[in-house]
């Protein structure tokens, strides 16, 4: 048998020593610099960064793998942990300055970095708008999710411009001349991972400050073909309900997880970016409901204390609505609605 690779060993002492015994702790306040100090101190906050600049340039499956140990400990520190990936590799395929200002920071989890750019999703309204003034931009409008508040220490900002185009970058993650964050936002699920609303207010960015400039529509095909696929997440959450059950009950839901796993991963590797987009929507619902289910059973399985908000079965049903939201687009959202109603 083929020893786990150290990251996965990391990530499960992680999950198993800290994240996991203080998740209930966590959901009921707030995820704390502490835990990402020590995430990052593993090496996973670099886990798709270039090994050029500290980090380790896994291949998918690792980052996989990692992401279901990480959600299914606390999802809460997860999120907020998720949101730094997106900004290295959006440093990681620029030539700009930033890159080499910015990049070392993120790669090693000295620094942490969160995004701004779901409202891109709203298309042709534009939440966020972005024009040109003098030698850089100025941004604004609503961003009605920014996750990390207090915690992130720069931002990946998105914008659409008059003419169409998706413009993304860098700016301190703080108030500050233009950028306003609203209170913390009560949510039914991860409120501990400090969300909050961004109002933008002649937000100004220097030139070498952006890092991505496409035609919206290819920004939006590209999403399309990332949010089609099943978050990991969804197999670390559904994994942890399941080890709530006793195992009578546990074994069918977990034939259906691994199947379904093992289906979408499969495609995900196996298939070019742009096939089979229907079959893994398929399998993204599929896993949704297994989460479900599954979560669903842990809480009837725990009885009357399951309704107590400190119990774990409460929070992973509520993570689990959480997560069927998460990332929604049309698409998603429409096949969703279609599973449950057929």
């Amino acid at each position: 048998m083929t020893a786990p690779h150290p990251l996965v060993t990391r990530a499960r002492r992680l999950a198993d020593d800290l994240l996991a015994p203080h998740a209930e702790q966590v959901d009921q306040g707030e995820v704390p610099r502490s835990h990402l100090t020590a995430i990052g101190r593993s090496g996973l906050l670099g886990v798709n960064a270039p090994k050029e600049y500290g980090g380790t340039g896994a291949p998918a499956s690792l980052v996989r793998e990692t992401t279901e140990i990480l959600a299914g400990a606390c999802c809460s520190t997860w999120f907020v942990q998720a949101q730094h990936h997106t900004p290295v590799l959006a440093l990681a395929g620029s030539d700009g300055p930033l890159r080499e200002r910015l990049l070392p920071g993120l790669a090693t989890g000295e620094s942490l970095a969160g995004v701004a750019y779901a409202h891109l999703r709203a298309y042709p309204r534009t939440p966020v708008r972005a024009a040109r003034e003098g030698d850089g931009w100025r941004f604004d409008g609503t961003v009605p999710w920014y996750t990390g508040w207090g915690l992130n220490d720069v931002m990946l900002l998105a914008g659409v411009t008059e003419t169409g185009e998706t413009l993304f970058a860098f700016t301190e993650a703080r108030e500050q001349p233009g950028l306003r964050a609203s209170a913390p936002l009560r949510l039914a699920a991860l409120t501990a991972a400090r969300t909050v609303s961004l109002e933008l207010a002649g937000l100004w960015v220097p030139e070498e400050a952006v890092v991505v400039r496409t035609p919206h529509e290819l920004w939006s095909a590209a999403d399309r073909r990332k949010t089609v696929n099943t978050n990991p997440a969804v197999f670390g959450v559904t994994r942890a309900a399941l080890a709530l059950l006793d195992e009578e009950t546990a074994a069918p839901l977990r034939d259906r997880l691994d199947e379904t796993r093992r289906q979408a991963y499969a495609l995900a590797d196996g298939a070019a970016p742009d096939e089979g987009l229907g079959d893994r929507l398929a399998l993204r619902t599929r896993a949704f409901a297994v989460l479900q289910t599954a979560t669903t059973a842990a809480v009837v399985a725990g009885g009357g204390r399951s309704m107590l908000l400190a119990n774990r079965a409460q929070r992973l049903a509520r993570e689990a609505l959480f997560l069927m939201v998460q990332a929604q687009t049309r698409e998603s959202r429409q096949a969703q609605l279609t599973a449950l109603t057929t």
